[in-house]
């Protein structure tokens, strides 16, 4: 029933976190374990489509459970997740500001393995575990469902044949497209359309991809594609 499901496990304390983390991987979840504020960031920043539920230590170094939680609600594809706090502090006022600002559980140490798999596994029958609508590469994440993208977690102004195009590419990553092949693509979107249209298009959606652009190369004499030197990034 867990296989498959990722957790971000945010824990500075060596020993409570290797002991988590053991017992959960022994009950098939994925574990990505943080041991300050700065690694989670960094998991979040470059694995948040992978990510099913957040264990959160409150007291970690350089960024707080608190604010690594903020950052999870403000995250174009994860901010739907579960977060559960994990903490040994026990004033009601934190256990308060912990769910305002997003948490959907709160378990108070210590407490025993079992018990914060029950949390979560209750938390995980609630949610959706499919993500498969997200594309990524490097910063921009496309919503095939919505058909929106993202870059650095800020929504970006597509035209529908602008997005259309980039879902192309980033779905073929490997191949490279004539502008008559990328015509036929767009040609249900647009009436009357010519050759060079495509070059006007490709042009607005690396403007508005800013330095992201980069992910859209010009292959001279043959046409357009995914930068292939960001595949494995």
């Amino acid at each position: 029933m867990n296989a498959g499901r990722n957790i971000l496990l945010v824990e500075d304390e060596l020993e409570s976190g290797e002991m988590l983390s053991n017992f959960l991987e022994l009950n098939d979840f994925n574990i990505m374990w943080a041991k300050d504020g700065k690694e989670a960031f960094s998991i979040i920043e470059d694995k948040a489509n992978e990510i099913d539920l957040a264990i959160l230590d409150i007291m970690v170094p350089y960024h707080d459970g608190k604010e690594i939680c903020k950052m999870i609600r403000e995250h174009p594809v994860i901010q739907d997740i579960p977060v559960l706090f994990l903490t040994a502090r026990d004033e009601e006022v934190d256990e308060i500001e912990g769910l305002n600002i997003g948490a959907d559980d709160y378990i108070k140490k210590p407490a025993s393995l079992n018990l914060i798999k029950a949390h979560v596994e209750s938390q995980l029958r609630r949610v959706k575990p499919e993500k498969a609508h997200w594309l990524k590469y490097d910063q921009v994440y496309l919503d095939t469902e919505t058909h929106q993208m993202f870059i650095n977690e800020k929504p970006i102004d597509l035209t529908h044949t602008e997005y259309i195009i980039a879902e192309m590419f980033f779905k073929h990553p490997k191949l490279v497209y004539s502008r008559k092949e990328i015509l036929e693509h767009i040609s249900d979107e647009e009436k009357f359309i010519f050759d060079r249209t495509v070059d006007v298009h490709i042009k607005n959606l690396r403007l508005k991809m800013k330095d992201e652009g980069k992910l859209i190369k010009t292959y001279r004499g043959i046409g357009y594609g995914f930068n292939r030197e960001y595949l494995d990034s």
